[in-house]
């Protein structure tokens, strides 16, 4: 028997060696140069789009400067690859990005044939289609023959063919790449119809056309759109650090913490506050970062809510509903996996 578990045990090791050296390699080449690549969209208000300066703000932004802060404990500590459709996914496997915070729908067959993976969702999103209201339509239905803007590459454009095939309606697709060129295109009326996330609809009728009153986005949703960041797969270390980023923003919110009142909130009784904020040592560690990690993303990014409030919700152009995106108990969908 001595002899048959020597081998084996031999082999265990080798196989954990071998797995732990290959274990956080995207983590320990961030920490080396000093900061995290975050691929971005091009633009798109409320998500990610930077202003005449350069300066980078959005939803999806703030969830770059939360893993930068709880990686470097400082949140600008950042870099933005703007990308379009067509280039994310082949950015992030080549490694020109660390991490993808843009507007991406997680699904199976990215899970399962990019050499990528889903992290959680940020925005639960559905796709929908918007018209001028000269048009005459109040229904996706009534577009049958219509020309409809879409982006290629992307999961809009599956569902786009797949519901007007499931309604036994005829389309012709106007398919264009970059996302200012579609806008334009429908503004000037190339095209009948526009389609992408109802999210992404509504930010552009209200901060990129002159007249926003003048479209309407129609009642139909297209599709369901959980919208999140993604890693390569082969690192678990990284893929947790962004992960609960991620939850940390959202579990914030939950217990009510802050950036106005994570200090004061440092002195709470509350075993789950303590956790989050560190004063309970062990979560850091079982992450690789300081155990300060959470605190330092609610200071300086703020929660999810927050984050919401000034980048698609009432502080913003946008003036959007949380709807779904709501915390779980006040009828929403968003529920962060405990800290603990």
């Amino acid at each position: 028997m001595k002899k048959f578990w020597k081998p084996l045990a031999l082999a265990a090791a080798l196989f954990s060696f071998s797995v732990g050296a290959q274990a956080g390699a995207t983590f320990d080449a961030v920490k080396k140069k000093g900061y995290v690549q975050c691929g971005f969209s091009t633009g798109i208000p409320g998500f990610s789009f930077a202003d005449s300066k350069g300066e980078w703000s959005g939803l999806d932004v703030d969830l770059c400067k939360a893993v930068a802060a709880a990686v470097f404990g400082d949140a600008t500590k950042f870099r933005a690859t703007p990308l379009n459709t067509q280039q994310r996914f082949t950015a992030l496997q080549s490694g020109e990005v660390d991490v993808l915070t843009r507007n991406t729908t997680v699904t199976l067959t990215r899970d399962t044939t990019l050499g990528l993976l889903g992290v959680g969702v940020n925005y639960y999103d559905g796709q929908g289609v918007m018209v001028a209201k000269t048009l005459g339509v109040s229904s996706a239905k009534e577009l049958d023959g219509a020309t409809v803007c879409v982006q290629p590459g992307t999961t809009t454009e599956l569902n786009l063919a797949d519901w007007f095939r499931g309604n036994k309606l005829d389309f012709k697709p106007v398919v264009i790449e970059k996302y200012d060129e579609i806008v334009r295109a429908f503004e000037s009326g190339r095209c009948d119809a526009f389609t992408t996330d109802k999210s992404q609809l509504a930010s552009t009728r209200s901060t990129q056309f002159a007249n926003p009153d003048d479209y309407v986005i129609l009642p139909e949703d297209f599709s369901k759109e959980p919208l999140g960041p993604m890693v390569r797969q082969g690192d678990e270390q990284w893929f947790n650090v962004v992960r609960w980023a991620l939850n940390a923003m959202i579990e914030a919110e939950e217990y009510g913490i802050d950036s106005g009142n994570v200090d004061e909130m440092l002195k709470s009784d509350n075993p789950n506050v303590q956790r989050i904020l560190g004063v309970t040592p062990g979560m850091g560690k079982n992450l690789g970062v300081d155990d300060k990690w959470a605190y330092n993303i609610i200071k300086q990014v703020g929660n999810y809510g927050e984050s919401f409030e000034r980048s698609l919700g009432g502080g913003s152009a946008m003036k959007l509903e949380r709807g779904l995106n709501a915390q779980w108990k006040d009828g929403g969908v968003m529920y962060a996996w405990p800290v603990r």
